[in-house]
């Protein structure tokens, strides 16, 4: 996408704090900046991003209190609620200031997008009478799920353990226990903040981060519901430049690490995601099971992300020695370059979003072990309806590590798997096209914000 001339339009974009918010609303602003907006970023000072990495944009700090102790417990419910409640009054000073800064100018501020986590900002954008726009970085199955189920009588059967394995009905294939809980904070928390991502308010319309064929009947149920304009405009990683991790440093040495092996499709890649903890038992099972199943594998392994160690000080005795060469551990990895290297051949997913779109974008195949939130049916929907992974829902043990990543990357099942996968890369690319879903849509939402 080409560059424009002369702005006259500001778009204040509101991400969410954590890093799979963070990127999908840093994406949208690229693909908006180069339709000729200007592009601010609101963000609070807890993992802000570093604005450097974009010197297109503007950045504006929103003032988040100060609340050390629930950073610290992790509890991303309550940091979640917490940043609404603190963040409003300085975000409407904030914008009050950007309004009558740019105002005074040949540039006006057109509207607000904010992530939904981040629904203060459409109370505030009311208030200033500026139109706003949501941006749901979850898929719209999962979206639908939860509105529609956590807040209901359902909830009540599923914690009593009551037909946890049954399919909900009218969200087939998915069954209670996909049911999208966070393991952050209690159900009441959980349904109150649901209740706030329900509400769709005076906001203008609704972009997702999704491809129109993969969630069709999801999205049709949607515009029925919420009636207003949605736009499907994914993957936006694949509209937009390729963003270095906004939290972690990322290590390429994997990268030559993977130039070297020697045949096509023949790594598993495995990354859990930036928030998943394990223990020092399911790492040890995950270590043998990767060694034991022969298959090069390409790890990360995020600091701080087995409980009571520092990084992989707990690996068992002896694994090294087992592996040699044939594995290769960093901290952090360029995740869209790995998935787009010929020598990947499988991904081992805690299953967000994000990384599920990236997955699919590059036709690999996944391994799902979901952990919390939308991931559960993220993963049921890459298992049962577009065939293209396998889940790992036992308690983890190294024989099921070992069968699994084998199932997938040399079993004729998962051959199965990868045609698939690369079937839908097809089609995910035809949707980028002039002419297609995701272009189409992304048209309209240039016409619409510039209306207002």
């Amino acid at each position: 996408m080409e560059k424009q001339g002369k702005r006259s339009n500001r778009l204040v974009l509101v991400p969410g704090s954590f890093q799979g918010h963070l990127n999908p609303m840093l994406q949208l602003g690229s693909i908006l900046y180069s339709r000729g907006f200007s592009i601010t970023i609101a963000h609070t000072k807890f993992n802000s991003p570093n604005p450097s990495n974009h010197p297109d944009f503007d950045f504006v700090t929103i003032s988040d209190a100060s609340y050390d102790s629930d950073l610290s417990s992790g509890n991303i419910l309550t940091i979640i609620s917490r940043l609404n409640v603190n963040c409003k009054a300085p975000f409407q000073e904030c914008l009050a200031r950007l309004m009558e800064k740019h105002n005074s100018v040949e540039e006006k501020i057109s509207c607000i997008i904010y992530d939904e986590i981040m629904y203060f900002s459409a109370a505030v954008a009311d208030q200033l009478k500026l139109p706003s726009i949501i941006l749901r970085t979850a898929g719209a199955a999962a979206v639908l799920f939860r509105d529609a189920t956590v807040p209901q009588a359902v909830v009540t059967n599923f914690l009593k353990g009551l037909g946890s394995n049954d399919i909900v009905p009218e969200f087939y294939p998915l069954r209670l226990k996909d049911l999208p809980f966070s393991k952050f904070g209690s159900l009441e928390t959980m349904s109150k903040l649901v209740n706030e991502l329900r509400k769709t308010g005076n906001s203008s319309a609704i972009i997702y981060n999704t491809v129109e064929f993969l969630e069709q009947s999801s999205l049709a149920r949607i515009r029925q519901q919420c009636h207003l304009p949605l736009f499907s405009i994914g993957p936006l990683n694949k509209f937009a430049p390729a963003l270095s991790s906004i939290l972690f440093h990322e290590d390429i040495s994997c990268m030559r690490w993977l130039d070297k092996q020697t045949n096509d499709n023949t790594v598993i890649y495995v990354s859990l995601g930036s928030i998943t903890q394990i223990d020092e038992n399911e790492l040890a099972e995950m270590a043998w099971g990767l060694a034991n199943s022969k298959q090069p594998f390409l790890w990360v392994i995020r600091p701080g992300s087995v409980r009571c160690s520092e990084w992989i000080e707990a690996l068992p005795e002896g694994f090294k020695g087992a592996i040699g060469e044939r594995g290769c551990i960093v901290k952090w990895a360029a995740q869209e370059k790995v998935l787009a290297h010929a020598k990947v051949g499988g991904f081992w997913s805690h299953c967000g979003w994000n990384s599920t779109m990236e997955s699919l974008s590059e036709g690999v195949p996944m391994i799902c072990r979901p952990n919390s939130g939308d991931q559960r049916v993220n993963a049921r929907y890459i298992s049962h309806v577009w065939k293209v992974g396998l889940e790992l829902e036992s308690e983890l043990n190294r024989r099921e590590v070992e069968r699994a990543v084998r199932r997938l990357m040399v079993d004729k099942e998962g051959l199965e798997m990868r045609q698939n996968a690369m079937e839908l890369k097809e089609k995910i690319q035809l949707c980028l096209k002039e002419g297609g879903s995701s272009y189409t849509s992304l048209n309209e939402l240039v016409k619409f914000i510039k209306s207002f």
